[in-house]
């Protein structure tokens, strides 16, 4: 077992990628990648946001997480703003992404009609 303090430095050394990997970057874009959110179609959202931003140089690092915890919803996509802002988006396709990142990423506006309050209201 690790001492508190050799598992406070490996804390450490994992943010500092994270941040490496993050500067310079306005959004972070998070994609649900749990067995409920690949079995949804997760793995096609995620593969089309890679892409894109490679080829459109959008100003996002894309990684995965593990369950978000609205299973319902899936696939989701949160994006994460250096302002602190949060949107979650839910009922996600390969062009539902492209759209989200043409108008959020790409424009700073929201795709309203694609995240979990618009959902709420629809049910």
């Amino acid at each position: 077992m690790k001492s508190l303090e050799e598992l406070r430095k490996m804390r450490e050394a994992a943010l500092k990628k994270v941040e490496m990997r993050e500067e310079g970057k306005d959004y972070r874009v998070v994609v649900g990648m749990a067995t409920c959110g690949i079995a949804a179609g997760a793995r096609p959202v995620l593969n089309r946001l890679v892409e894109e931003t490679a080829a459109k140089n959008y100003n996002c690092v894309v990684t995965q997480t593990g369950c978000i915890g609205m299973c319902v919803y899936e696939p989701i996509v949160e994006v994460y703003g250096k302002d602190g802002s949060h949107t979650t988006y839910v009922h996600m396709t390969p062009a539902k992404a492209e759209k989200v990142l043409e108008q959020h990423i790409g424009k700073g506006e929201v795709v309203e009609e694609y995240t979990v309050e618009a959902a709420k209201k629809e049910a």
